[in-house]
């Protein structure tokens, strides 16, 4: 094909927000040179998007990054609860939870915790890495078009300070660029769902005299409900910057210059009940809440990642970290398709496992708002509310959501097509199309423990016990497929590369014997597991791991 071409990569991403600069991310930690264009000049600039549940806390660990992200969010590291009442002052507050980790049970399942860190102190994190990753970061760099062949995508970017166009040669192209989806459009890929759920209009705003009427309630947001002022109060720095979600009617006739500052000042005085509050108006930022899923994740070499293929409601924060789950799903297939590792068919299966999860995710997003009584949503009277026996309840069934999902179907080998995505009850035992247990390891002579979670990042990765013939059939299949397999036997003798903390049983944890194996692929869920010793291990690992990648 003869064009005139500027630059070539093996992946443009378009968008560079959370999803966009984590897909950039991830790329890079496998090695991946790639460029990301971005319309706006920098980051946001507003507090958005804070709730990073404790699975995309391990993706973050695993690259490196958790440290400093928890650093971003340290001035808010106290703040757990949600609470709810018609005003901050009134004598009707009560806690809808007042931790996310009650007891500290999470540490059964996570190396990891939850974290509050908004958008704008998260986006300025990655972007001090993934450069030195092989990223091509351009702000103020717009997609003006894009066409594929068989052998890849062509893109005109503008340069929106100088006006210069330029064409960018890629294998592949990944689109973060929103809901509204420039990309998905181009490709004509329908989306399905509930809509339109409410809209808000978010305000930042300044107050000293806030933080005394708070006092020592630490929340992560206050529903406020009284009619006529309700809202969502949440805080930015506890002190005197904090952010006020009120509902917006754009149904109604309500336009966003309805919302001056003056009225913006006496709703938010009315809502938390304090008639002569200082409060200066910063900001304001339009917001809409919908349920959508897109149809089909993509066309050929094309992707969509994040709000460009699903929205769901804020409530939960469920949108932000399915998003990066997806780009993080996304990254190690490109990257062993680009390696040569996989076949092409690989990048198939994104759609079948991500797709699912976005489904289950949004319905549960939904409820939960109507749980909430989130200002604005006004749900059918005729939907009938969710069991609590089936992820119902206050807080019940959010950690399910967030890490308990399942791949019936895509990269994986044995599972059931028949079980939920998202399961009644938490459970990760070592099956087929779940993210595989965390349990603490400590390599001979290592000073500290390390979890299975941090095992799994760019290879697939063989467990089996000390003594058996797993390991070595496993260094055969890699030698052989020329594929990034890593293996470690696990016991207590001088043949184990592992030992398990505090006499704990590895088989029994991934739901296998200690004859058997298990395979976990590089984002850290199971692709495939023997229960038992099998006659030949390497031919039958050889022929998972090519099944996998889609070899033939």
């Amino acid at each position: 094909m003869k064009e005139n071409v500027d630059h070539r990569v093996p992946v443009l991403i378009v968008g560079g927000s959370l999803v966009g600069l984590c897909t950039s991310l991830f790329l890079g930690r496998h090695g991946i040179r790639h460029m990301l264009v971005e319309k706006h000049a920098g980051t946001s600039m507003h507090p958005r998007g804070r709730g990073i549940n404790v699975r995309t806390m391990e993706l973050f660990r695993v690259a490196g990054v958790e440290g400093r992200i928890r650093e971003a969010a340290s001035v808010l590291a106290d703040n757990h609860g949600i609470t709810q009442g018609g005003s901050l002052t009134g004598d009707d507050q009560e806690w809808l939870f007042e931790e996310i980790d009650p007891g500290g049970a999470l540490a059964r399942f996570s190396p990891s915790s939850w974290c509050l860190c908004s958008q704008n102190d998260i986006e300025p994190v990655l972007m001090s890495v993934t450069p030195s990753l092989g990223a091509d970061l351009r702000f103020s760099t717009e997609l003006l078009s894009f066409d594929q062949d068989a052998s890849g995508v062509s893109a005109v970017v503008k340069n929106r300070d100088t006006g210069e166009h330029r064409t960018v040669r890629a294998d592949y192209l990944v689109a973060a660029d929103g809901p509204r989806s420039p990309v998905r459009e181009q490709l004509g890929i329908g989306q399905s769902g509930s809509g339109d759920l409410f809209h808000n209009v978010s305000i930042t705003f300044r107050s000293r005299g806030l933080a005394e009427v708070v006092g020592d309630r630490r929340f992560i947001v206050c529903y406020l409900t009284k009619p006529g002022s309700d809202g969502a109060l949440l805080p930015v720095d506890n002190h005197e910057r904090w952010v006020f979600h009120a509902p917006w009617h754009p149904d109604r006739g309500e336009t966003l210059e309805d919302f001056t500052d003056e009225r913006c000042v006496e709703h938010i005085r009315r809502a938390v009940g304090a008639p002569g509050l200082d409060v200066e108006i910063t900001g304001k930022a339009p917001w809409h809440a919908a349920e959508r899923v897109a149809q089909r994740y993509g066309a050929d070499r094309v992707f969509l990642a994040g709000d460009s293929a699903h929205e769901m409601s804020p409530t939960g924060a469920f949108g932000s970290n399915t998003g990066i789950q997806d780009a993080h799903n996304l990254a190690w297939k490109l990257a062993a398709v680009l390696n040569g590792a996989a076949g092409p068919g690989l990048l198939r299966t994104y759609e079948a496992e991500r797709q699912p999860v976005a489904r289950a995710t949004s319905e549960r997003a939904s409820a939960r708002s109507a749980e909430h009584s989130h200002p604005g949503y006004e749900p059918d009277p005729a939907a009938a509310p969710e069991p609590a026996g089936r992820g119902g309840g206050r807080q019940g069934g959010v950690l399910s959501v967030a890490m308990g999902y399942r791949y019936n179907q895509g990269a994986v080998l044995g599972c059931d097509p028949d079980l939920p995505v998202v399961p009644e009850r938490m459970k990760l035992g070592g099956d087929p199309g779940t993210r595989a247990p965390h349990m603490w390891l400590r390599g001979p002579g290592e000073p500290e423990p390390r979890s299975t979670v941090d095992l799994y990042e760019r290879s697939f990765v063989l467990l089996s016990s000390e003594g058996t013939p797993w390991r070595g059939a496993a260094l055969s299949v890699a030698e052989r497929l020329k594929a990034p397999l890593e293996a470690y036997a696990i016991g207590s003798g001088p043949d184990a590369d592992l030992i398990a903390e505090d006499g704990g049983n590895w088989a029994e944890v991934h739901g296998t014997t200690k004859a058997g194996a298990v395979l976990v692929r590089p984002d850290g869920f199971v692709a495939w597991r023997s229960v038992e010793a099998v006659t030949d291990p390497e031919t039958v690992l050889h022929e998972a791991m090519t099944a996998l990648l889609h070899r033939t």
